[in-house]
């Protein structure tokens, strides 16, 4: 492990930010040298500065966090990532591993996990739960020929973030300029969604996106 590792965190809501910040301060061996609320602050943060670890929220506003993710790897491919997030493991974990992450916790356990899981991937470890690591290591995530796969397992991770904004009630211009992609290709992805879910209409899309919103925690 890098001698008093730098930590930044990416994390638009206040309290959580400053909650894992605190706990992660009271571990004298590890440095907070940034918190911020975008991943596009983050990114002109990392320009010119060289943490060991950040911590990534995948619901941020404009780029998401998934992205980040993406950009980070290419762009800083020593720095390591945990994402934490208030999802299910189920629905992201497989995807932030792919994109580049070394770990994802959920929120609601991010108080008793937060400190092993840092430890661990800045050590040059995965940070998973068992479940998840078996589900990895099996290829169960890999389903796509089976017929009752949630969305989450059918769509790819850029029609998945406008799928989600779609259930959270963002237009198309609201989710273009959160993407930042022209209206012309959200478009593009929303027939995309439409045929992989066998939906006929945008209004059957809304319903289906803001159930699916509600069954996986809004």
């Amino acid at each position: 492990m890098p001698e008093n590792p730098k930590i930044i965190i990416v994390e638009d809501h206040p309290l959580m930010q400053k909650g894992m910040a605190m706990t992660l301060e009271a571990e004298h061996d590890f440095e907070i040298s940034g918190t911020f609320a975008s991943a596009e602050d983050a990114i002109a943060y990392v320009r010119n500065e060289t943490p060991d670890l950040a911590i990534i929220d995948i619901s941020l506003p404009g780029l998401s966090g998934l992205e980040l993710i993406k950009h980070f790897r290419s762009s800083n491919a020593k720095l390591r990532m945990l994402v934490v997030s208030r999802h299910d493991e189920e629905l992201y974990a497989e995807r932030v591993i792919r994109a580049g992450a070394h770990g994802y916790i959920m929120k609601v356990h991010a108080g008793e996990q937060i400190v092993a899981a840092v430890r661990k991937i800045v050590n040059g470890g995965v940070y998973l739960s068992d479940t998840m690591s078996s589900k990895l290591l099996m290829g169960m995530s890999y389903r796509s020929d089976k017929p009752n796969i949630s969305p989450h397992e059918r769509l790819s991770d850029r029609e998945l973030e406008v799928f989600r904004m779609i259930g959270k009630g963002k237009a198309t211009r609201e989710i273009a300029e959160r993407m930042h992609i022209s209206a012309k290709t959200v478009d593009s992805y929303k027939a995309r969604i439409k045929e992989k879910l066998h939906i006929t209409n945008s209004s059957a899309l809304l319903q289906q996106a803001v159930q699916w919103g509600k069954e996986e925690g809004g």
